[in-house]
């Protein structure tokens, strides 16, 4: 009897957490839409800024068609075990190069075209120690959103199929050094890149010529299928949505970039300490 009662309120809160969360995140495109029509009609609002032209229309479609080049060879193919130390070791350096390339060649793209990236991807328009409080915020307001596409995700594909390559590659590792260098790749090197490449630049260039609904919904999908693990496409989905949001939303890149290596680190905690948490 006390089960089923305690059952029943952890429903029931489950689907309170679940309103709130919502909540917020409707008040923001409320916002959103609301900031965009005062624009539009008053263009004093918001000054004119160099944007994104054709010559970064044709770069972030190359980007895409890399990117889903990438995304088409991987389906059916195996993943490459990585059970040595060696393995794990090119794995991260790979990655890490490829992540520096891309932004690096994007930011010096943008600076030789003449555009400001600081104007244009709000960096100077928060502090990061607002950017990270505003992050615990929207992340606290996205978990059970993406909770909710989780569930979803484990009724269609059975437990425990949602593992991402990131919890593999860490209990794959076998040494301090390992899991300090996926510590920095998970919660330094990959939101900054990712955030720079799918939200700042891909997000932007969609968003300049397509609106905000397709930019958030293309940017989103991109971002998960590019993950290459069709279990987590809906979860991922809806944490790329929830960036793009806090991103439109704050004007800042910095937020999303916060949001994403919070929930990084938290993923991580998660798989350090298997003791405390269910994995």
């Amino acid at each position: 009897m006390l089960a089923g009662i305690s059952s029943i309120l952890l429903g029931l809160m489950f689907f309170l957490v679940i309103g709130i969360g919502l909540s917020i995140y409707l008040a923001v495109i409320w916002q959103i839409g609301a900031r965009r029509s005062a624009a539009i009609s008053d263009p004093s609002i918001a000054p004119p800024a160099k944007n994104f032209e054709l010559p970064e229309a044709l770069l972030a479609g190359i980007l895409v068609f890399l990117l889903s080049a990438s995304i088409l060879a991987s389906i059916g193919r195996s993943p490459i075990p990585l059970n040595t130390p060696d393995l794990i070791h090119s794995f991260l350096i790979q990655n890490f190069l490829i992540a520096v390339a891309v932004v690096f060649f994007i930011a010096a793209f943008l600076k030789l075209r003449g555009l400001n990236i600081n104007l244009l991807g709000g960096f100077s328009k928060t502090s990061l120690k607002r950017a990270v409080s505003t992050g615990i915020i929207l992340l606290a307001a996205a978990t059970p959103l993406i909770l909710l596409a989780e569930a979803i995700t484990q009724g269609l594909f059975g437990g425990g199929s949602s593992r991402q390559e990131i919890v593999d590659l860490f209990n794959s590792s076998q040494t301090l050094q390992q899991r300090v260098m996926i510590i920095v790749l998970a919660v330094v090197v990959a939101p900054m890149s990712e955030e720079f490449i799918f939200r700042f630049f891909i997000y932007g260039v969609v968003r300049r010529y397509f609106g905000i609904a397709i930019g958030l919904i293309f940017n989103s999908f991109l971002f998960a299928a590019a993950h290459n693990h069709v279990p987590s496409i809906l979860p991922l989905f809806v944490l790329a949505g929830s960036f793009t949001l806090a991103y439109e939303w704050s004007g800042s890149i910095l937020v999303s970039m916060a949001m994403h290596a919070l929930f990084n680190s938290v993923q991580l905690i998660l798989l350090a300490f298997p003791d405390l948490f269910q994995q």
